[in-house]
């Protein structure tokens, strides 16, 4: 409950406080079905609904100062629920965050800060995009995690620099989506006391009354998870503060605070009905909820009272970070080795010498993808201790750990490596939680097939952007035996077609260490596509990753003469093609040879190394790739050959597989000539 040096008496709630911060409740409700109505758009159930909790929230209870909106201790509150985005507009703009009335006032519209669903990195106080439903529950988890992670590598016993909670508001559909499941069962497994979840807990979805959907115990299922557990009427500020003090008193645990609430409150013929959920109240209903609740039908009136409430406030928080302020000068003249760590994780500064260590690394060829990721891994976790990792429970298989630091476990944040478990989805978006901590970069790990579990959060990561690194392996049909289900071929296509995502396949432990050095330097989230089987090396490149790997694509075997064909290629596919570039030789042909690691790169590079590399006359136009053909196309054109996978694989051993599928030198050459 952070009582000790707290600014805010923790007793028994005054009056006057309880008034102000049930007209800061009005308030909200006013400016959030005004700025629906307005907009002609959005859900005005979850605003009238947990207004309440919006006050007692920002009026009181949140460790921030809003004025410096990125101040590292301070509290977060995230909400899951991104429909109810008004709610979270209202607030931020009542509490001196910079978010303008005018801005509220242009909710959904073109440009404006206030958008249909909260944006991370778009609106001030934003702690997370959300809107597709439990995956902001999934970023809580991973903000709690990593301040968890921060305390334990900057606290010292005299002086505390991590602190904080994490607030998340969830709604019916937030709980019912399987990647909050999966992130709260992780947040109770690993004990994270510094995590309040809130469930807004009205019986209503959008469709209908919840007794047509749902029926579980949530109290008991949260329990089970190793929650504490309480609950309180949600539209009564006294519950709130009594409950929210019994929660944080001493924690021990992840907490979740079933708060009983009204959706609509206040609407005289919509409240308590599906109706209020995701439509504007109608001007006639407006003024009459307006009216219910004893608020001015002035157009976004905001009472004086409650701006002089918040001036008084922001005082106190700018107190409260000042105090901090202290705490860390002292901290940081007895902790300089201690300082300088955190310097480096807050500006996650790469060593100006990082690609010249890789390029030194010793690496054995013939060598898989995902082993020569692994050791480059070890290199990059003594270079960079803002790097986190984990997988979902296949660190052996897709050689993600690192093995210099331990694994972090219940109680234990030590460790830099985090064992999700069987949870792709929850593990996705807890990872776009650590990023949010401003001081960690994660990188996350499991097959590519299963890519499919996390899709949403890679998307919405790719939307923030948030810097993300995914590992993904057993990267084609060339796994072998574990067949069709495990075998992937539509998802190179499918993780190319998002927009923002860097996706690198490549071909050798060059283009590895040169993957992850693009990767690292890239302000966006990345994923790293790695073979199972051996890898041949290329052989030597005199130039550097900025010359090669950097680029997206560049020439890997070069022509002699006017090209008869130019194969393009990615990941295992590209030393075949260097072997059937050599087979064509030895038949006549002027062959050159293309490795594409990172589509997205090559586009972005200037036209005159794009048509170097892939312009002009470039005889018959091959690509060589053991997944579909898709996107293809833009670089071999409507006449060029799609050497590719039309179907789904099948259970046998490799060579098998390379037979049947038509991916040997011999089967190549008998499509080409």
């Amino acid at each position: 409950m952070h009582k000790e040096n707290d600014l805010y008496n923790w007793s028994q709630m005054d009056e006057e406080l309880q008034k102000n911060l049930e007209k800061i409740a009005g308030t909200i409700r006013g400016l959030s079905i005004e700025g629906v109505q307005k907009a002609n758009s959005g859900h005005p159930g979850l605003p009238l609904g947990c207004a309440d909790i919006g006050a007692y929230l920002y009026g009181h209870l949140l460790r921030h100062n809003p004025k410096d909106s990125r101040w590292e201790n301070r509290d977060r509150f995230i909400l899951s629920a991104g429909h109810g985005c008004m709610l979270l507009y209202s607030c931020l703009h009542l509490a001196g965050f910079d978010l303008s009335l005018d801005e509220l006032k242009r909710f959904r519209q073109l440009h404006s800060a206030t958008p249909g669903h909260p944006e991370f990195g778009h609106t001030d106080g934003v702690e997370a995009t959300t809107g597709p439903l439990g995956q902001g529950v999934g970023n809580a988890v991973g903000q709690a995690l990593g301040m968890k992670l921060l305390g334990e590598q900057f606290n010292t016993k005299e002086h505390k620099i991590f602190d904080n909670k994490v607030y998340c508001l969830a709604g019916d559909g937030c709980l019912m989506e399987g990647v909050s499941q999966e992130s709260c069962s992780l947040a109770g497994h690993l004990g994270l006391d510094n995590l309040v979840l809130i469930f807004d807990s009205n019986h209503i979805t959008l469709d209908g009354p919840l007794e047509q959907c749902g029926s579980e115990d949530t109290a008991g299922r949260f329990k089970a998870y190793g929650f504490d557990v309480y609950e309180m009427n949600g539209n009564d500020m006294g519950d709130i503060h009594a409950t929210f003090c019994k929660a944080l008193e001493n924690q021990t645990k992840p907490v979740l605070i079933i708060a009983h609430t009204t959706i609509g409150f206040g609407s005289p013929n919509k409240a308590g009905t599906h109706k209020v959920h995701g439509s504007p109240l109608g001007e006639e209903e407006m003024k009459l909820t307006l009216e219910a609740l004893g608020l001015s039908e002035e157009e976004f009136f905001v009472p004086q009272a409650v701006k002089n409430f918040f001036e008084t406030k922001l005082q106190k928080d700018l107190e409260r970070e000042n105090a901090w302020k202290k705490t860390f000068d002292a901290w940081k003249m007895s902790n300089g080795d201690l300082y300088t760590r955190y310097e480096t994780m807050l500006e996650r500064k790469i060593p100006d010498d990082l690609a010249d260590k890789l390029k030194n690394l010793k690496i054995e060829s013939p060598i898989a993808g995902r082993s020569a990721s692994q050791e480059v891994l070890q290199l990059l976790g003594d270079e960079l201790p803002f790097l986190y990792g984990g997988s979902a429970d296949l660190s052996g298989s897709d050689c993600t750990m690192m093995k210099q630091f331990p694994i972090v476990g219940k109680g234990d944040f030590k460790g830099r490596n985090i064992k999700y478990g069987i949870r792709e989805f929850g593990m996705a978006a807890a990872a776009a939680g650590l990023f949010q901590t401003q001081m960690i970069i994660p990188y996350v790990g499991t097959f590519l097939t299963f890519s499919d579990y996390m899709r949403n959060a890679i998307r919405l990561a790719s939307l923030s952007p948030y810097h993300v690194i995914y590992q993904f392996t057993h990267d084609s049909i060339f796994l072998g035996e574990d067949g069709p289900t495990h075998q992937p071929v539509e998802h190179y296509a499918a993780l190319r077609a998002i927009p923002n995502l860097h996706v690198f396949r490549p071909a050798d432990d060059f283009e590895v260490r040169g993957a992850w050095m693009s990767m690292l330097k890239y302000n966006g989230p990345s994923a790293i596509i790695l073979t199972r089987q051996k890898l041949p090396n290329l052989g030597e490149r005199t130039m550097n990753f900025e010359e090669t790997v950097a680029k997206g694509a560049y020439i890997v075997h070069k022509e002699q003469g006017k090209p008869d064909f130019t194969l393009f290629a990615t990941g295992s596919e590209v030393s075949l093609a260097v072997d059937v570039a050599l087979a064509l030789e030895k038949m006549g042909k002027s062959v050159r040879v293309v490795s594409m690691p990172c589509w997205e790169l090559f586009e972005k590079q200037p036209k005159e190394y794009q048509e170097s590399v892939a312009g002009g006359d470039l005889g018959k136009r091959v690509s060589i790739e053991a997944g579909i053909n898709l996107g293809w196309e833009k670089w071999i054109g409507r006449d060029g050959i799609a050497i590719c996978m039309e179907g789904f694989g099948a259970s046998a051993p490799m060579s098998d597989l390379q037979n049947e599928f038509g991916f040997n030198v011999d089967a190549i050459l008998a499509r080409l000539l």
